[in-house]
């Protein structure tokens, strides 16, 4: 059966944007159908992760306003078995378009896909109702920083509110030595300020960010441990 997650965070920065890119890479490389949906309208960055940016030439604006047809929105990542990108809408004025048509999309996507990954624009306005509007569940992405968890159990709220019953944590960019040394907070204080499960770590890595910043998803590299942990991430997920 077809799913659809939501990758949020109420904080920018936070590294929610590589985790869709690196989870639905991981999700690919198994021979799933995977389809990556970037909401961040305005601030479109997933193609540049992937390294498609110069493949965009429609986008999920064009698709909803029928200025093309699904299919022509629909960028195909050829490092993976069956991977596609639907990249955001670069300008506003495009993006226009309601709760009801974001679920339509995502029924229509699950008749192809087996994952459809919803890359959240952050904050908790209306842009992530929007996001939120067809997913069966959701991920939030949080630091070891007290302003990011807050943001997080916000961001819990409101997806609670919006009918999201399905959510898990991930903490991202952990760093070991400050956590020994107590300057931030322990994963046991996230946990206990979270209502979600924290299902995966990822410990803070330069070669995340280098690869991204390349656009070269690490699950091009099989046998590192950074694809090795996305992998057990996404079996907690959807398990």
């Amino acid at each position: 059966m077809s799913e659809s997650l939501l990758v949020a965070s109420g904080k920018g920065g936070v590294g929610k944007t590589i985790f869709t890119v690196n989870l639905g890479a991981v999700l690919a490389r198994t021979g799933a159908r995977t389809v990556l949906l970037d909401m961040n309208m305005g601030l479109r960055n997933l193609d540049i992760c992937l390294g498609l940016e110069n493949s965009v030439i429609y986008d999920i604006g064009d698709a909803l306003g029928e200025t093309c047809a699904l299919g022509q929105a629909l960028i195909r990542d050829r490092r993976f078995p069956y991977m596609y990108l639907i990249a955001a809408a670069q300008s506003k004025e495009k993006s226009h378009f309601t709760a009801r048509q974001m679920e339509a999309l995502c029924d229509k996507l699950k008749k192809t896909f087996d994952y459809i990954i919803i890359d959240a624009p952050d904050g908790l306005d209306e842009g992530l109702a929007l996001a939120a509007a067809g997913a069966d569940r959701a991920v939030i992405i949080t630091t070891q920083e007290y302003s990011a968890i807050r943001d997080a159990d916000m961001t819990d709220q409101v997806l609670r509110s919006l009918g999201v019953l399905k959510r898990t944590v991930v903490v991202n960019k952990l760093k070991e030595d400050l956590v020994e040394s107590g300057l931030v907070p322990s994963i046991a204080e996230i946990s206990e300020a979270l209502r979600p499960p924290i299902v995966g770590m990822i410990p803070y890595d330069d070669n995340i960010h280098v690869a991204a910043n390349n656009g070269l998803p690490l699950a091009l590299a099989q046998d590192n441990y950074i694809c090795k942990n996305f992998a057990n991430i996404a079996e907690r997920i959807f398990d």
